[in-house]
């Protein structure tokens, strides 16, 4: 079963930038992946999804313009590109892989998740 392992995560200032890190292991499969954030006492919401190729991607309204998804199939690892972040970005960060859509539970595999911190 395919694992995914966050990485990237850490404290920026607010209007700075983050990239953050999926890589799979074990055995992959062509499907489209995500990523979702969770704020404390929030439910996880989605935040940006890709296609297996990369050539179609989606985001949240609250990311868009802002958040760049991409992937590199080679190195079995997506990205989170994040830029001018706000403090309302802070949560808990997750990739996750299943679909291409905005449900938290139509995916069926999990990371475990970095922590975004941004300060005012």
């Amino acid at each position: 079963q395919v694992q995914l392992v966050e990485s990237g995560g850490g404290l920026v200032q607010a209007g700075g930038s983050l990239r953050l890190s999926c890589t799979a292991s074990g055995p992959t499969l062509r499907s489209s992946m995500g990523w979702f954030r969770q704020a404390p006492g929030k439910e996880r919401e989605f935040v940006a999804a890709i296609t297996w190729a990369g050539s179609n991607s989606r985001y949240a309204d609250s990311v868009k313009g802002r958040f760049t998804i991409s992937r590199d199939n080679a190195k079995n690892t997506m990205y989170l590109q994040m830029n001018s972040l706000k403090p309302d970005d802070t949560a808990v960060y997750y990739c996750a892989q299943g679909t291409y859509n905005s449900l938290v539970a139509d995916f069926g595999s999990w990371g475990q998740g970095t922590q975004v911190t941004v300060s005012s």
